[in-house]
């Protein structure tokens, strides 16, 4: 989609001064994180909730009041309205009205350049616009026109959608770490601003921080209730493996969901449970349904395009995962077709999707996006493993720490040649709850080469099981390696008892017992030793029975 609207030209750079090394949280040198948050002051904050109170009326002023058009009914919201509205409600806006709403705010602010609000929205609707796009560039774009509203309006001063828009920039460049800078500053000072809260989120997960992530959602559905709310608190539970209340509460989202981007995204979520599921048939029903309802929708074309694979519908997949590139050229899709032209034989097409897959990256660093992530899981089975485990290092110093980049690191030092090290990280990801059945497999694998057969012949059965068709080329290593292990030793359930203690040994004969033995009587015989005393009700609660604490004895764990 052409988007004549936007300006040529993106920001100059800006060098922020050194960070301490003492701050764990220090900012990187380049893009949205290179303008620090200033401390809150008490002395601003009645000033900050008026310029707060002001800026929010003027947008639900501009979203929901519906205008006469001469006639006496009310004129329909135009695209510019609708998105707004959206904004205000916290749901997706279709691509056409956020194209809209861009161009109205970018010709506005041509003749208003110290309209602070308008210069924030603007922002923000670029880095929507670019996360929804892929188009990269549009970031710095975004970058311009947020920090123009602070010069014009400092947050400080009330202005803080500009730096919730930051926050959502820096996430959009995977700069987690940013992001929850900028979002906590806005918690502590305006605490009741529900727009933070969803930034926040995406910052906790890819921090890798479960706990802040719960919190921040209930605060969120606390304050903003409805289809946002139930689709935030369903990715919650999809992430703690909690797969019946995910998919109860992305249901009502889906059900409860009105506009048609809005309803889109619900689908999109109920298809990518599905395929987390192991369902294709029920994935590709509901990207389908998303693609029907909004076709702008361009991840819904990747997520059919995997359902597809799992059906034997190699020729439709690959359609839809070109179709997707080409719309939505994100790095993890040129992954994923490679490996589905690698799986079919197709090696000269699997290369040059993964050239393409380098291109985009590359691009994407250019306008300060961290694609290392899908890097590093292309690097660790199809190129350099130890360049792999460099880059996730990297990641994890810089406290990326999520379930994702876990097991990506995990697999990848196991790649390297490193699987015990690769053993700890891989744990970490499982651990998480999330039922990803390449996180089993991956898991399973590491403790297969390292001998430890049980647990492997468990995980690797449980990513079979979860989805038995999770990737075209690993997927079918899994089963492999599930055979190659066999069926686990006889005995069962048995076998995971502690062994039985040994009998007494027998008492020694002896041809005559001492005189004085012959006359101790009934009255003389020796007291039994008092009973030791009752373990207190919670030291009993705090040990775990035979049968719950027992783990597979040596010889069941070790036998392939």
């Amino acid at each position: 989609m052409a988007m004549d609207v936007m300006p040529q030209q993106g920001p100059e750079s800006r060098q922020p001064p050194e960070p301490s090394p003492e701050d764990p949280y220090a900012l990187p040198a380049e893009g949205a994180t290179a303008l620090p948050p200033p401390p809150p002051t008490l002395r601003t904050t009645l000033r900050r909730a008026a310029f707060g109170a002001v800026a929010a009326g003027v947008l639900l002023a501009g979203a929901l009041v519906a205008v006469d058009d001469g006639d006496g009914r009310p004129k329909e919201p135009g695209p510019v309205e609708r998105a707004e509205a959206a904004a205000t409600a916290g749901s997706p806006a279709s691509l056409s009205d956020l194209t809209a709403l861009i161009g109205d705010r970018q010709k506005w602010v041509e003749s208003h350049p110290e309209d602070a609000p308008s210069l924030a929205t603007l922002g923000t609707a670029y880095v929507e616009w670019a996360r929804r796009s892929a188009e990269t560039a549009y970031y710095g774009r975004a970058e311009e026109a947020l920090k123009r509203s602070l010069e014009a309006q400092p947050g400080e001063r009330g202005n803080g959608e500009a730096w919730v828009g930051l926050a959502a920039l820096a996430n959009a460049r995977h700069d987690f770490l940013a992001a929850k800078r900028w979002g906590e500053t806005v918690k502590k000072q305006q605490p009741k601003t529900w727009s933070v809260y969803p930034v926040l989120i995406d910052a906790y997960t890819g921090l890798g921080d479960r706990k802040a992530v719960t919190a921040a959602t209930e605060k969120f559905a606390e304050l903003r209730k409805g289809v946002p709310a139930l689709a935030r608190t369903s990715d919650l539970y999809r992430g703690n493996g909690w797969r019946e209340d995910a998919l109860a509460t992305a249901r009502e989202a889906a059900d409860r969901a009105t506009q048609p981007a809005e309803k889109a995204e619900a689908l999109h979520r109920l298809g990518e449970l599905a395929w987390e599921r192991g369902e294709p048939e029920e994935a590709v029903a509901q990207f389908d349904a998303a693609l029907r309802t909004d076709a702008g929708h361009h991840a819904s074309l990747a997520g059919r395009a995997r359902a597809l694979v799992a059906l034997d519908r190699t020729d439709e997949a690959l359609a839809a995962y070109t179709s997707a590139l080409e719309k939505l050229p994100r790095p993890q899709y040129a992954l994923e077709l490679g490996e589905l032209y690698e799986s079919l034989g197709l090696d000269r097409d699997a290369r040059t999707a993964y050239a393409k897959l380098r291109e985009m990256v590359a691009a994407a660093k250019k306008d300060g996006v961290d694609e290392s992530l899908v890097l590093a899981r292309f690097e660790a089975d199809h190129g350099d493993p130890e360049a792999a485990v460099e880059l996730l290092r990297a990641q994890w110093r810089g406290q990326h720490r999520s379930a994702a980049v876990a097991d990506a690191l995990g697999w990848a030092l196991h790649r390297a040649g490193k699987s015990e090290e690769g053993l700890e990280y891989a744990h970490r990801a499982a651990d998480t709850g999330v039922r990803n059945a390449s996180y089993a497999y991956h898991l399973g694998v590491i403790q297969r080469a390292l001998a430890d057969y049980g647990p492997a012949r468990r995980n690797l059965e449980q990513a079979v099981r979860t989805n038995p068709a999770f990737s075209p080329l690993a997927a079918p290593l899994a089963r492999e390696a599930l055979d190659a292990l066999g069926e686990p030793p006889p005995g069962g359930p048995g076998d995971m008892q502690p062994p039985p203690p040994p009998p007494p040994a027998p008492e020694p004969k002896r041809d005559a017992e001492p005189e004085q033995e012959k006359k101790q009587g009934p009255e003389q015989e020796k007291k039994p030793e008092a009973p030791a005393p009752a373990p207190s009700r919670t030291a009993s609660a705090k040990s775990p029975s035979p049968s719950a604490s027992s783990s597979p004895s040596p010889s069941g764990s070790k036998s392939p």
